[in-house]
């Protein structure tokens, strides 16, 4: 680990300070490879040895190897020496929201833009069992486009660190975001306290001030716990109606995220569809009508020699030819004709709310009407003739969230294609987030399977801190 150092400066050229604090400091840096712009976070190890912070990094680094999504800060790598320790993360030109807000209160819809796009992250990283525990404009951070970015995962918790009585009992955050339920120290659920940061997060957008504000903490603490805030007169009725929701001192009656994404003030704006590339579902009986059925035949794709031999997992070469991949793909075979097969692919797909957006030579595509955690989920199933009336189909996510894509597959299209499925092709890998797994040994996998949501002790074995 000596030379960490000296690699570092070899794929990193470091500029200006952009920040630091108690134990790290952040720079701006350029990969010298490609030129991509880098922030690198430089850690002190010593002064982290000498508090008992260790654990801390080390779960930092689980988490943002874990929550993979568009609206977090991407960490590319970690390094370290015998002092220091290096986070090479997505740099985000725009800074931190909280230089916004402090010049004044946002507009509604961008204020609702910066809030959608938080809820949908914060929506993801509970879907993985992370719950931030620190939400607040400091640590909301905005790229070149101006899309929101959560950063700081350094008091972030996993969902194993609950005690027997399924709470966490940590006492952290920043105090004018902080939920009453943590202050009360007896135990609080990550998720409700991480809504009502959100909530905190919301009102200061729309306000430009904070709602529980006093040069005494305890007073501040005092209004926090009976929720003793007031909403400004240009605060829409929908927008107040929402916070009132967030900031109830209850976490038992406090509003879910689910609920929030379908408040009518969030959705505003949010398009359900992709109503350009998605047509209407059309019920067509196409087995009974033998033309057509040559016609699609025809056009349906022939697997060579070499692609049959490559479905099966003791006969794969294509790691002799690539890097191997996790796959987000299942596949299974039928002796329906082509036709049958589409027609079944079609009607499960509408009863699980799906719409067709592509058909053509054998591939089908269906989209959600609905976004979920990482937008539109999107299913391809393209059909192979292997030989005359006997058919290969893959069914592989194209878009959206993987966990999303599972649930679908396992529950609805799996039993839905039963009375056509011959066999199902047994997973080459396992079924998992590509944002757990990415970048990890294959020598993990089996033990990665049984743990799916144990990332802290699994994650960070490609950068073992010294």
């Amino acid at each position: 680990m000596a030379n960490k150092g000296s690699i570092l400066m070899e794929r990193y050229e470091l500029g200006r300070l952009l920040g630091q604090g108690t134990f790290a400091k952040v720079y701006y840096a350029r990969s010298i490879r490609n030129g991509q712009s880098v922030a690198i976070k430089v850690i002190d190890k010593e002064k982290v040895l000498r508090v008992g912070l260790v654990n801390q990094i080390k779960r930092e680094i689980s988490v943002m190897r874990l929550v993979r999504h568009p609206n977090i800060v991407h960490l590319y790598e970690v390094m370290a020496t015998k002092t220091k320790i290096y986070f090479v993360m997505e740099y985000a030109k725009g800074g931190e929201l909280f230089n916004k807000v402090a010049k004044g209160k946002l507009k509604e819809d961008v204020a609702r833009k910066y809030f959608q796009q938080l809820i949908n992250a914060v929506d993801f990283c509970h879907s993985r069992g992370v719950y931030h525990r620190d939400l607040k404009p400091e640590n909301l951070l905005l790229d070149d486009d101006e899309n929101l970015k959560i950063s700081d995962f350094g008091l972030s918790a996993f969902v194993e660190s609950k005690r027997q009585d399924g709470l966490l009992h940590t006492m952290c955050g920043t105090p004018a975001y902080v939920a009453p339920e943590v202050i009360n120290r007896k135990g609080y659920d990550g998720a409700k306290a991480d809504i009502w940061s959100c909530g905190v997060v919301l009102f200061v957008l729309l306000a430009g001030y904070l709602p529980f504000q006093d040069s005494n903490l305890m007073e501040i603490y005092r209004k926090i716990g009976k929720a003793e805030f007031r909403c400004p007169s240009w605060f829409p009725p929908e927008a107040r109606r929402l916070l009132s929701k967030m900031l109830d001192p209850n976490p038992s009656t406090r509003i879910s995220l689910a609920k929030i994404r379908g408040s009518t003030w969030f959705r505003r704006g949010i398009s359900t569809s992709s109503k350009s590339t998605i047509v209407d579902y059309v019920s067509t009986d196409l087995a009974s009508a033998n033309t057509e059925e040559k016609q699609e035949v025809a056009r349906i794709p022939n697997l060579n020699a070499f692609d049959i031999i490559s479905l099966y997992a003791k006969f794969d070469l294509s790691k002799l030819f690539e890097e191997p991949i996790l796959k987000k793909e299942a596949k299974f075979t039928s002796w329906k004709p082509a036709s049958v097969i589409i027609s079944k692919l079609e009607d499960t797909a509408k009863r699980l709310k799906l719409k067709v957006s592509k058909r053509d030579a054998g591939l089908l595509r269906f989209e959600g009407t609905k976004e979920g955690r990482k937008g539109i989920l999107a299913i391809n199933a393209e059909i192979f003739e292997v030989i005359e009336a006997f058919h290969l189909v893959e069914v592989k996510k194209s878009d959206g969230d993987t966990l999303e894509y599972q649930e679908i597959l396992n529950e609805g299209l799996r039993p839905g294609l039963q009375d056509i499925v011959w066999t199902w092709q047994e997973e080459k890998q396992p079924q998992q987030s590509e944002d757990q797994l990415d970048e990890q040994p294959n020598d993990q996998l089996q033990q990665q399977q049984q743990q799916q949501l144990q990332p802290q002790q699994h994650l960070i074995q490609q950068e073992q801190l010294p």
